[in-house]
């Protein structure tokens, strides 16, 4: 096995970097959700930049502005009851660079932003058959929460 030594930088996303983020989203989902990430970064980056954040892992040297991860979460309040905690929606890190540390180092920025602003937990949702990410977070100390997430099929 090759060791990966990337060097990277986190920084809060910019516009210019969805094209590169809609890329990388697409290589891991095999999903074009450009819609849906230009909206999550005008609500996530553009809009109370205090309690919503959307960063990206920016590979170093040569390749300076080449994303190779981001991550983007929010606050938030009181939905079923829940006291204020971060939430992550979405976290992807290019396949080539996964075993560099960058998935790690952009949930522990995130989660210092959260303590920053006061809140102490942190909650994600995922699906069941997602191993990858399922063994990502659990390796961060996450674990099935309080909360029991409910669904229904509607015809």
């Amino acid at each position: 096995m090759t060791e990966n030594t990337a060097q990277f930088a986190i920084r809060p996303a910019e516009k210019g970097d969805l094209p590169q983020i809609i890329d990388l989203d697409e290589q891991v989902t095999g999903i074009n959700k450009r819609d849906y990430l230009y909206d999550l970064y005008e609500r996530y980056q553009a809009r109370r930049p205090h309690e919503r954040f959307f960063y990206v892992a920016e590979a170093e040297g040569e390749n300076l502005r080449a994303v190779i991860g981001f991550i983007v979460g929010e606050i938030r309040a009181w939905e079923f009851g829940s006291e204020p905690c971060g939430w992550v929606f979405a976290i992807s890190v290019d396949p080539q660079t996964r075993e560099a540390g960058i998935g790690d180092a952009l949930l522990d920025h995130i989660c210092d932003s959260f303590r920053q602003a006061g809140v102490h937990r942190l909650r994600t949702m995922i699906s069941r058959q997602n191993h990858l990410l399922m063994s990502f977070f659990r390796s961060k100390g996450l674990m099935a929460g309080a909360y029991l997430q409910l669904e229904k099929e509607l015809t």
